[in-house]
């Protein structure tokens, strides 16, 4: 079959690009996605697309004692393609079918939720049989629920920390977890499948960017099991409680997207990214026209899958931070320390800077763990395989932090007591002067030899850090709070976490102040004068 234009008719991928491979073969014996494909098609008679069979197949994967292989399902796919009506189709099945006595349907936006909660209802509703089923239906705001007459129930909650507590679900549907910025939600709703044995959470989202910290850390783990394919960067552990890490094990990633590095214009990448494509008349005609009129960056993650390492609204000049990534760089001689805590001091952080052989800025989070009792000892004791102490290197500067209205500034105190540590504080207009100097020294020079404005996308910012991830979601979502007419960064009114960013800041201050002062040398000592 071709187009108008005579080309050969191009259809999504029916297998994703990046996703972990069955255990066995899948059969009826060894899969229960076929069953749910009999349920859409026979009784709710819904024609499934090529790739959602594919995906229902290889993520209801049994062990072999019957339990769901993967507890967790982390499912990556262009907007417009068929999430949520897959969704629906899942969760009808699981109640319906699998007796599944709780389903959780949540997004950080409830309309979300609702809109694919009321799906389901109609669905069922259009279908004498299972109609004849339904016990209540609850429209109520922020209280919709669907209940069978067997006891099988549907409701929506809310995405946050206290959605889903004192449940036990049996299916969790989180949608758009993209726009999970915190560990709250994934923490409160994803537990409450912990003592079911058939119990699964999906996880389902379109890519992310910077802020997206829950769904980046899932698909980095299950990337990093899966052999790196896309090489990306290492993964941080975030503090989480005991059992909230992410098991590769019994984690299935399912990744639809575009390869990195191919154009826009590749229609390849558009089927990577929309497997629904051909099959949905007007999807590559949508697809073209976004590309042609709409934000390159918008357009990569939305219509092709393909994560940002930034958020739009950063407060560096967009792509200016990401330059000055560098894993290899180090900082030779010497170096400052900064200690800054969480607005809601969950976590401290530590961060240095110095420069690099060839004289740029280096900054980087050296220690970053949770709660404030760990500083202390942490400057009071030697790195791992050396016999100084931190506090006692002839080449550090010294150690600041904010001396008042911050929450690390109850630490100074104990810093100061620390015998042999040399702590500045950070006071004052040194607060938004630090900020400033820091700022410039990312944004870099934009202006050649001659005073002529360089292009944009070509200016190289002055400074040198190793792109972590926790650094690079601080960097890409900080605010600044005006001070006078200059500025430092919010750490209240930040989406994220942006103390790791505070941190290098005032360790790249300090040192810029304190370690780069040439040595005052006495004339006295470098010249002949004729005393009278």
């Amino acid at each position: 079959m071709a187009n108008a234009a005579g080309k050969p008719k191009l259809y999504g991928c029916e297998t994703p690009r990046i996703y972990t491979p069955e255990r066995r073969e899948l059969t009826r014996e060894t899969s229960k996605g076929f069953e749910c494909i009999d349920f859409a098609e026979q009784v709710l008679d819904i024609p499934l697309f090529p790739w959602q069979k594919w995906l229902l197949i290889h993520a209801l994967e049994l062990n072999e004692d019957g339990s769901f292989r993967f507890r967790t399902v982390v499912l990556l796919v262009a907007r417009q393609n068929g999430k949520s009506t897959l969704m629906q189709v899942l969760t009808l099945w699981r109640m319906y079918m699998d007796a599944a006595k709780l389903t959780i349907g949540t997004a950080q936006n409830l309309d979300i939720a609702e809109e694919v909660w009321r799906g389901a209802v109609e669905l069922a509703e259009g279908v004498p049989e299972l109609k004849d089923e339904i016990e209540r239906i609850d429209k109520t705001n922020g209280k919709k629920a669907l209940e069978l007459s067997s006891g099988e129930r549907y409701k929506v909650q809310a995405a946050n920390r206290r959605g889903g507590r004192g449940l036990s679900a049996d299916l969790v549907v989180l949608d758009e977890l993209r726009e999970h910025s915190s560990w709250d939600a994934w923490a409160a709703i994803s537990k409450t499948t912990m003592a079911r044995f058939f119990a699964q959470v999906w996880a389902v989202s379109n890519a992310g960017d910077a802020s997206s910290i829950v769904l980046r850390f899932l698909r980095n783990m299950a990337h990093m099991s899966l052999g790196n394919p896309d090489g990306l960067e290492d993964v941080v552990m975030p503090d989480l409680d005991e059992g909230d890490e992410a098991d590769a094990d019994s984690t299935g990633l399912f990744e639809w997207s575009m390869a990195p590095g191919m154009s826009m214009w590749d229609r390849h990448g558009w089927a990577q990214s929309n497997p629904s494509m051909g099959h949905v008349p007007s999807l590559e005609k949508a697809i073209a026209a976004a590309v042609k009129g709409e934000p390159e960056g918008l357009v990569r993650t939305e219509v092709f899958c393909q994560w940002l390492d930034t958020t739009a609204d950063g407060p560096f000049p967009p792509g200016r931070w990401e330059k000055g990534a560098d894993r290899e760089d180090m900082i030779v001689g010497k170096f400052a320390f900064c200690v800054d805590v969480s607005w809601d001091r969950t976590t401290a952080h530590i961060g240095v800077a110095g420069f690099n052989a060839d004289g740029v800025l280096r900054v980087q989070v050296v220690a970053s763990r949770s709660g404030t009792a760990w500083v202390g000892p942490w400057f009071d004791s030697p790195p791992e395989g050396q016999t100084v102490a931190r506090k006692s290197n002839p080449d550090l500067v010294g150690v600041t932090l904010q001396k008042n209205g911050a929450p690390v500034s109850s630490l100074l105190p104990e810093l100061e007591a620390i015998d042999g540590l040399n702590v500045i504080p950070w006071e004052g207009s040194d607060l938004s002067r630090w900020t400033g100097m820091f700022y410039d020294r990312v944004r870099g020079n934009e202006m050649d030899d001659d005073g002529e404005p360089i292009k944009p996308e070509d200016v190289e910012p002055d400074i040198s850090h190793p792109g972590q991830p926790l650094l690079n979601v601080a960097a890409a979502t900080a605010l600044a709070k005006p001070s006078g007419d200059a500025f430092f960064w919010d750490r209240g009114k930040s989406p994220n976490d942006v103390a790791p960013l505070v941190a290098v800041t005032g360790a790249a201050g300090c040192f810029l102040v304190h370690g780069t002062v040439p040595e005052k040398v006495s004339k006295y000592e470098t010249q002949d004068l004729l005393v009278l």
